[in-house]
């Protein structure tokens, strides 16, 4: 059985924020995501694990822009009336691991937020951390890494303006 890629791809502020403070991120409104390859990386993932926020944030924009992907949200709540294959888990991130490399999904897209980021980087699941730095300072908002993140040394592939 091929081994499960484990692949954050997000967009971040110089600052390297996420979001504002509210977990709104309009200020990506000038940086459309075709621009940085999000259609390709599509193709390549067989699962999302995101967190509510991202969740809601995503539903708010109307049609569920993953369809034929199973998506795991890390809630303690249900979702009422998710897309097909959008399914609630607790933040258990080690047996989210074990479920999604259990269905064979050769890669799985860690969407966010921070915590879940966080969550899979201490279960030991984040190969590859693909960052669209985008030229602006935020100055407050919600951090890539916020407080308690776990040290993680990472070797850069590929920088590119």
């Amino acid at each position: 059985m091929a081994r499960t890629i484990w692949h954050c791809h997000i967009a971040v502020s110089l600052d390297g924020k996420i979001a504002r403070p509210d977990g709104s991120f309009d200020w990506l409104e000038g940086y459309p995501p075709q621009e940085f390859g999000i259609e390709a990386f599509l193709t390549e993932v067989d699962a999302i694990v995101m967190g509510r926020a991202t969740y809601e944030i995503t539903r708010g924009f109307g049609a569920w822009p993953h369809p034929g992907k199973s998506a795991l949200v890390v809630t303690s709540r249900p979702l009422a009336d998710p897309p097909e294959g959008v399914e609630a888990r607790p933040a258990d991130f080690a047996a989210i691991a074990a479920e999604l490399e259990g269905r064979a999904c050769r890669r799985v897209w860690i969407e966010g937020g921070g915590q879940v980021i966080r969550g899979m980087m201490a279960a030991g699941k984040l190969d590859v951390l693909e960052m669209a730095v985008l030229p602006l300072v935020l100055g407050d908002g919600i951090s890539l890494f916020p407080a308690g993140t776990p040290g993680l040394g990472l070797r850069l592939v590929k920088c590119e303006p």
